[in-house]
């Protein structure tokens, strides 16, 4: 039986509404007023206090806090058990199960069930026991324990504080003026039992190796009741931890290796996993186990690495038939090998629809424990979605390269008198790229450039950039000049025909919410024409809320020759001028959008203090590949991070 948590208490004020709190340790620190554990002073000069075992982090309130919660614990319990803390010598492997366990629980409940910010504080006392605190900031909402689940179902929630009743020797919730703080304490382990255990735990292995040794004399061999000890309580742990591991992954050939790595040799001896092509019908069996391709071997892991080539050998001679309807639910698997053994098969299956099948095999076995069939299917279930999550990744990203190459241009036109060189580089967050480039011939000697920038990314930029690119170049070439371009295509972007087409896009991302309808997306445009001549190249330039381009002479000097003006889709009446120059010979002209005048390092930006222009001026006798090279260089070094937006520049030099 399971500790139950202690009885709650009244804290309120007279003048306040009533509140409960339950009695919980003290756990040798004040507690602040919040609920939350003060820290003990500590330093080299802290006489009045002695070095204390406890640690406290802040979590924002995200799906990532568990695993976060997770991590500092188990740092914290590194990191004092390195500095020889009080009750540290009493720590244990089983422990930190535990509590990584409740941790989990206990702040995934938070999260999920509060939505506000969590507080986590966790705290060692002189006899070993381990004190887990969350607070958070919803305190007329009870801790959800998952009673109500109903008894047919096996769901992925409500074990929380039934698990942490499990675990712990007591537990509570304390409830206070805007806070409420659930904790549970965890007993420190006899080491002398310990001791005990671990000699029968290493007899008993010796035994079932000599088992194996000898052949199968029994109808199962005996298991340590450690061994069996982990699969009840360290399993939770495990299939926590399995589960932030594969979540990551976004590619089904990296979780198929995964798979191996944790079930070899904790859970078996070796492991297969067979992935079906659901896009091009490769294992498309039907649902009687009949016809279709044979499913591909993904991976192949052995505890001996020595057979795995082996092994794999044998196996892709017969891959898995499934038969009947697909259920995760285990059968029996032929053995591949001379030894004697037990090999399972698990369908792994997300959403209804069949993704593949994992094998499981253990030499030495009659069968499999129920203990161990039971993780292996839920880890299935988690390989499961991880397979899928990586496939609809791996679709989106295709769909999002063909969107981003039909919305470019595939060739960069070659100017007679002009050297030119480009640089893009998406983002790639959320679908297509907002920015765009263009430069292609108008005719009557004239040759066009574009470089743009469309409000936010994906399918809805993307409806935006593929009525912008074709219409510039149809302007361009009926004879428009650059203000008349921008002028017809603010009206553009204002039609109704572009409402209904971003709606169209904003369907294939989701519904649309309230107040959410069709509306169009601002578009920030540098449009300018080259009209070479002897001696130079005439240059006419409009920018439309876009950042302005910059002339570097060729003695040094740099400047701008164009004016801001509105955004297109912003005013219906808007009306645009332009600016004409000339390029003379070794003059440049750069064209930039903002992810380079606005890549941040902390709260400074590139172009803060003319930084762009500075750069450019630096540039000065540079080809016009170097000068493109030279400032993206620049630009990715401003920050230690890697840019967080769309990055492109065009540089137009007159030979």
């Amino acid at each position: 039986m399971g500790a139950i948590p202690t009885r709650r208490e009244s804290a309120s004020r007279a003048s306040e509404a009533p509140a409960r709190d339950s009695a919980r340790p003290r756990t040798g620190a004040e507690a602040e007023p919040g609920g939350r554990l003060a820290r003990p002073r500590t330093g080299p000069r802290g006489h009045d206090a002695p070095l204390r075992a406890q640690a406290h982090t802040a979590l924002p309130g995200s799906p990532q806090d568990p695993r976060a919660a997770r991590a500092q614990v188990r740092a914290a319990l590194a990191r004092w058990t390195e500095s020889h803390l009080p009750g540290t010598e009493h720590l244990t492997d089983r422990l930190e199960e535990d509590a990584l366990v409740v941790v989990s629980e206990l702040v995934t409940n938070a999260v999920v069930h509060a939505g506000t910010d969590v507080e986590l504080t966790c705290h060692l006392e002189d006899s070993g026991a381990l004190v887990v605190e969350v607070l958070d900031h919803h305190p007329s909402r009870a801790p959800r324990d998952g009673e109500a689940e109903p008894a047919y179902e096996t769901p992925e929630y409500g074990r929380g504080l039934r698990l942490v009743a499990r675990l712990a020797e007591s537990w509570g919730v304390t409830y206070r003026r805007g806070a409420k703080t659930v904790w549970a304490r965890l007993p420190a382990e006899d080491t002398e039992a310990d001791g005990d255990e671990t000699e029968a735990y290493a007899g008993e292995r010796a035994l079932e190796r000599g088992l194996r040794d000898a052949g199968i004399l029994a109808p199962e061999p005996r298991r340590s009741d450690r061994d069996r000890d982990w699969l009840n309580r360290g399993a939770l742990s495990f299939l926590a931890e399995a589960s932030d591991l594969l979540a990551g992954q976004l590619d089904e050939n990296l979780v198929a290796a995964l798979v191996g790595q944790l079930i070899v040799p904790r859970l078996a001896d070796w492991c297969a996993v067979w992935l079906e092509d659901e896009v091009t019908g490769r294992g498309g069996w039907t649902s009687d186990g009949a016809g279709g391709t044979a499913p591909r071997l993904a991976r192949v892991w052995h505890s001996c690495e020595t057979r795995i080539e082996e092994l794999r050998r044998t196996l892709e001679k017969e891959p898995p038939r499934p038969v009947g309807p697909p259920r995760p639910t285990p059968v029996a698997h032929p053995w591949p090998e001379e030894e004697l053994g037990t090999a399972l098969a698990y369908r792994l299956i997300a959403g209804g629809r069949p993704l593949g099948t994992l094998v499981i095999g253990r030499a030495g076995l009659l069968c499999f424990p129920d203990e161990v069939t039971g993780l292996v299917e839920d880890l299935g279930r988690r390989v499961a979605l991880a397979i899928g999550a990586a496939r609809q990744y791996a679709r989106q990203a295709t769909i999002s390269a063909v969107l981003q190459r039909g919305l470019l241009p595939g060739a960069v036109a070659e100017i007679p008198g002009v050297r030119s060189a480009l640089v893009y580089e998406p983002c790639d967050k959320g679908g297509p790229s907002g920015d765009f480039y263009d430069l292609f011939p108008a005719g009557d000697g004239r040759w066009c450039f574009a470089v743009g920038d469309v409000q936010g990314k994906g399918p809805e930029a993307a409806v935006v950039i593929g009525i912008a690119r074709p219409w510039l170049r149809l302007l361009a070439r009926e004879g428009y000049r650059a203000a008349d371009v921008l002028d017809r295509l603010n009206q553009l972007l204002l039609d109704d025909a572009t409402e209904a087409a971003d709606a169209a896009a904003r369907a294939l991302v989701g519904p649309v919410g309230p107040g959410d309808g069709p509306q169009t997306r601002f578009l920030s445009l540098l449009y300018g024409e080259l009209t070479p001549f002897d001696g130079g190249v005439r240059c006419t330039v409009a920018s439309a809320g876009h950042p302005l381009p910059l002339l570097l002479g060729a003695g040094g000097e740099v400047h701008t020759p164009a004016r801001p003006q509105t955004l297109l889709g912003v005013i219906e009446d808007a009306t645009y001028t332009s600016e004409t120059f000339e390029l003379r010979p070794g003059d440049s002209l750069l064209c930039v959008t903002d992810g380079v005048t606005e890549r941040r390092c902390g709260s400074r930006q590139f172009d803060d203090g003319d930084g762009l222009a500075a750069a450019l001026s630096g540039c000065a006798g540079l080809s016009a590949d170097l000068i493109a090279e030279r400032i993206r260089r620049l630009v990715h070094e401003f920050g230690e991070r890697p840019p967080e937006d769309d990055l492109a520049l065009l540089v137009l030099q007159a030979e």
